[in-house]
């Protein structure tokens, strides 16, 4: 795993520039580095060894050096593209997936990316035609950034890197911030810097002579077959897990896994058969510590387990240092946790597997339920329905009331992912700033679209899998495992296991008892019942019960009542929204923290001088 900077050479001090951008992203490569210049590109990169240890150095060049590479990611099927690649003639110097990539760009050129299995950010500079292409994976794994900034076109895996050069113009992205608040994510293709970009996911682009050309590659088709019963479909996942668990243990080095309470690291640690498994949690009470368990669970896989607590002070201490490493505010706690037990490892291996993207492609989330809960209710005509949901909009708060509004409005409008932050509504009353953001449904509208004549349930999955996946669950998987120089890898998103999933019925997806329904029975094979059949938990963080300590109410208060935070919101409003969470009014755990999250942010990039990780001060 690495990471990679380049801009076209518009600059008389490239070599300089460059080698300050590379210092950013240090932390993705500390075992070795290379660069290349000419007079059209500079590009830099920093290693991470994991595969071919002695040769897989990049920049990876061509046979007559008139293409040029920088990856990050792995290829897991890299052997069998290279034994075509032999037989059509190429020459390979190393054993490295890198290689592959360029000689594969050679024969088979954009064809190439449908041709890979593995999660991949990638470049190839022509020297000779002066085009650079590069690519994103299938599902968004390995970021891939880019601005245009002057003359210089700016690219590489973190926008951080970006800051060091003379061309780039640092400017907040107010647009940005109003769609994060609803979010807890930045969702669009825009970040928080201005004019600064991320290709999507399953897309690559061409840049040349000032043009940019972005395009779709691969495109996620949900397509039920009714065929196989359970049985066999239980079969087909266990086979094709089983396979891509395999392929992402490729490694020269010791691999690792992560375990919580839940089916899906479990299912993956008790696969892949690593030595080592890596827990984390915060203080004695179960709801938020799930080490008794991963200890139980590797014990019954007759595995190592290492763990952690995290205590308040070190999550805390740490917020400025994790929002630096993400390069855009994320308002997820668990990003937070994911840092340490990132840390933890780090310590023992190289690289680690994990289970994020289960939830996405076998239907795993507890809101994947609610189109078939009171299917009764559903038989009330829709504008009775409606009604019925706009007079309960007007009443405090609860569970039932919560129901009646939900229900009152179609799914495009009630759902827009696993995390609804602020109302467009609520937004605006809070914000000083005016901008011309769009309203949520305007962003998830164009996905919905993709899906209209499908299920309720294939609709939620498509929309998370390009919102929700990419911006919250694999940015903070790729943020917080490099900036501990950690490989992270997720063999539940496998292109050959999405091909089955897609393909999986509904009803075997998500039942009124359970959700994964299919998987959870594959795992079976692997797992005690009780692992299995577990619910859902997400990765527990205390907030909700920090916000009403006074040490961290008082924490908060102070960002709230910030310089920041003045220029940017109605300070007695989200002040407001502290208090009532502290006095037991509501939770407003989720919003607060929100809010919080971005003045860190904030303040972490926005300050006088250049951000890097030594110069924080804690929180």
């Amino acid at each position: 795993m690495c990471g990679y900077v380049g801009f076209t050479n518009k600059i008389d001090n490239s070599n300089k520039v460059l080698g300050d951008m590379m210092e950013l992203i240090r932390h993705r490569g500390p075992d070795s580095d290379g660069v290349y210049i000419d007079e059209g590109i500079a590009l830099g990169f920093r290693r991470l060894s994991i595969i071919d240890l002695s040769t897989g150095d990049q920049p990876i060049y061509n046979e007559d050096k008139t293409k040029v590479l920088m990856f990050n990611g792995e290829i897991y099927n890299y052997m069998d593209i290279r034994e075509k690649l032999v037989a059509a003639g190429h020459t390979f110097r190393t054993k490295s997936d890198s290689e592959v990539l360029m000689h594969g760009y050679e024969e088979y050129g954009e064809g190439l990316l449908n041709m890979l299995r593995g999660m991949f950010s990638f470049v190839i500079w022509d020297v000779n035609s002066g085009e650079l292409f590069g690519a994103r994976d299938f599902f968004g794994i390995k970021p891939l950034y880019y601005a245009k900034m002057g003359e210089s076109f700016l690219f590489g895996s973190e926008i951080k890197s970006f800051l060091a050069h003379p061309h780039f113009e640092k400017e907040l992205n107010e647009t940005a911030l109003e769609n994060y608040l609803t979010f807890q994510y930045s969702p669009t293709t825009e970040t928080f810097f201005k004019n600064v970009y991320k290709l999507p996911a399953a897309h690559c682009f061409r840049y040349s002579n000032g043009n940019l050309e972005v395009k779709r590659y691969w495109e996620v088709k949900f397509r039920e077959d009714n065929t196989p019963d359970l049985d066999g479909w239980v079969q087909q996942i266990t086979d094709v897990f089983n396979n891509s668990v395999a392929a992402h243990k490729i490694s020269d080095v010791e691999v690792g896994s992560f375990l919580s309470s839940g089916v899906d690291s479990s299912y993956v640690a008790a696969v892949a058969n690593v030595d080592k498994t890596f827990t984390v949690g915060f203080g004695e009470d179960e709801k938020y510590n799930e080490i008794g368990y991963a200890k139980e669970f590797s014990k019954y896989i007759n595995k190592e387990n290492i763990s952690k607590v995290i205590t308040p002070e070190e999550f805390w201490n740490n917020l400025s240092k994790i929002q630096y490493h993400m390069d855009e505010p994320l308002a997820d706690p668990a990003a937070v946790a994911l840092y340490f037990v990132c840390n933890k490892a780090s310590e023992y291996v190289k690289v680690v597997l994990s289970g994020e993207g289960a939830d996405e492609i076998f239907g795993g989330y507890n809101i994947y339920k609610e189109p078939s809960s009171a299917p009764a209710y559903n038989l009330i005509p829709r504008p009775i329905r409606r009604g019925i949901g706009s007079i309960a909009q007007k009443l405090p708060q609860k569970r039932g009331v919560n129901f009646l509004v939900r229900r009152g409005k179609d799914l495009e409008e009630r759902f827009i992912g696993n995390a609804y932050m602020f109302t467009e509504e609520e937004r605006k009353a809070i914000l000083k700033i005016k901008t011309d953001a769009p309203a949520p449904t305007e962003i998830t509208k164009p996905f919905y679209d993709k899906v209209k004549d499908k299920d309720a349930v294939t609709k939620m999955q498509y929309l998370d899998l390009h919102l929700w996946m990419t911006g919250d669950i694999l940015l903070k998987a790729d943020k917080m495992s490099m900036a501990n120089s950690l490989e992270l890898r997720v063999p539940f998103l496998d292109k050959e296991v999405m091909a089955t999933a897609a393909k999986i019925p509904t009803k075997y997806r998500v039942t009124k008892e359970n959700t994964k329904y299919a998987m959870r029975m594959a795992a079976l094979k692997a797992c005690p019942p009780q692992t299995a059949n577990k619910k859902k938990l997400g990765f527990p963080v205390p907030t909700r019960v920090w916000l009403r300590e006074e040490k961290y109410y008082n924490i908060v208060k102070e960002r709230f009542s910030s310089e920041t935070a003045k220029k940017f919101f109605d300070t007695d409003a989200i002040i407001s929204y502290l208090d009532d969470h502290k006095n037991g009014k509501a939770d407003n755990s989720r919003k607060i923290w929100t809010i919080f999250v971005f003045l860190i942010w904030y303040e972490v990039y926005f300050s006088d001088k250049l951000p890097h990780e030594n110069h924080f001060t804690l929180v």
